[in-house]
């Protein structure tokens, strides 16, 4: 339906969430055809979404600044399907698996865990300084870096109900720069450490690379009989999730779908290696996927205008703080080797942006010095499995602190 806003003196559309939910579809398509076509978007792993979906605020605040129209649209399906996603996040959390994974694993979440807090602090704080909301910081923190555009989109959307005006758009355009910035430093960083110290795979004696179990990431093959049962699992821990939100919020501010993550572990956990993870991560990524273009194509790039100082400058501090960190403390701590030189390229990709990042940039490296079994073991098992859960947490507590 298209009105005639008089206080604007522009016509608005009013899309419905169905026809929301196809616009931002059909904007995810497209993004997925140019994803497909262009090197420099599969490069720095833009997500289709986030590619559709831009274009189309892009347009959008062109035809508002023309005064041709402007879209409003029901937003009421992106909370559905940013659950699901998360539900499926917290069935990818097997606790066992920090124990398979050894000490590295768990040196390496802790140092994911201590970032997240860096990056909140930076945000928070640096937001302030400003004159900003400190809770508007955090949509610069690792809300958007560490946690990606699905934390930013979710994450935006619940400060914004608190009263934090354009934290969406913030995050959303955080996360953006994020995932570049994050592929621009992590293989200087890499190459940098292997140069000085004259790093070298570590190999077997018939000079392959050491065998690493892979972990399970829920990347398997599909199987069409395990899409019902694992639809199941998602819709049934969303539901217990509602109660546990409820009760959770009661004490804290959380999002809701907070609940949804951790019934979905309790009971990954406890079903163990019958939980069904590659069709509820399959059903995750379809979620993702509509969630994200939804997120994307209600963004309003005109309210970043008199933000636009305090993004540059918190988003380049936060760039320095990467690489410091990265360079001169997850490089030692993880062993100065050839791995953890590996380790240290792929927590730029993921402490910046999204595990996909952190994959491109090790791969990249591998490809040039020479295979890296445990950098490949431990980067996505702590960036697909744990560190949503754990940044989850603390942008929590940070929300309700600042």
């Amino acid at each position: 339906m298209v009105i005639w806003n008089e206080s604007a003196r522009i016509w608005v559309a009013q899309l419905d969430m169905y026809q929301a939910a196809a616009v931002a579809t059909f904007m995810l398509v497209i993004g997925q055809l140019l994803v497909d076509r262009i090197e420099f978007l599969r490069r720095y792993c833009i997500p289709a979404p986030v590619v559709g979906g831009f274009i189309f605020a892009i347009a959008h605040a062109a035809l508002r600044a023309a005064g041709v129209i402007e879209f409003d649209m029901d937003t009421t399906l992106q909370s559905v399907f940013m659950t699901g996603f998360f539900c499926s996040v917290g069935y990818m959390a097997a606790f066992g698996m920090l124990k398979k994974g050894g000490i590295d694993v768990i040196r390496f979440l802790i140092l994911a865990v201590l970032m997240c807090c860096i990056q909140d602090v930076v945000g928070g704080f640096g937001a302030k300084a400003f004159g900003l909301d400190g809770k508007l910081g955090l949509a610069m923190g690792s809300i958007p870096l560490v946690g990606g555009h699905g934390t930013a989109g979710s994450f935006g959307q619940f400060l914004e109900e608190r009263g934090v005006a354009n934290a969406t758009v913030v995050a959303v355009a955080s996360a953006t720069y994020g995932l570049i910035s994050g592929c621009l430093i992590g293989g200087p960083i890499a190459s940098a450490k292997i140069k000085k110290y004259g790093l070298k795979p570590k190999t077997s004696a018939t000079g392959t690379s050491t065998d690493v179990d892979a972990p399970d990431l829920g990347d398997g093959e599909i199987k069409g009989d395990n899409l019902l049962p694992a639809a199941a699992y998602i819709i049934i821990a969303i539901g217990l999730g509602t109660i546990v939100s409820k009760l959770i919020g009661m004490v804290l501010t959380m999002p809701a779908y907070i609940g949804a993550m951790i019934c979905a572990a309790i009971i990954r956990n406890v079903r163990g290696d019958s939980t069904p993870t590659t069709e509820i991560n399959a059903l995750g990524n379809v979620c993702l996927s509509v969630f994200l273009g939804l997120a994307m194509c209600n963004l309003k790039l005109w309210q970043l205008v008199d933000l636009a100082l305090p993004m540059i400058v918190l988003l380049l501090i936060q760039t320095v703080i990467m690489w410091v960190y990265a360079s001169y403390v997850v490089f030692p701590v993880m062993g100065k080797d050839y791995d953890a030189a590996t380790m240290a390229s792929g927590f730029c990709g993921f402490g910046m942006g999204a595990t996909p990042n952190a994959m491109a940039n090790m791969s990249a490296v591998v490809k040039q010095h020479g295979p890296a079994p445990v950098a490949f073991m431990v980067v996505p098992l702590v960036g697909s499995l744990f560190i949503d859960f754990f940044n989850a947490a603390i942008i929590t507590a940070f929300a309700n602190f600042l």
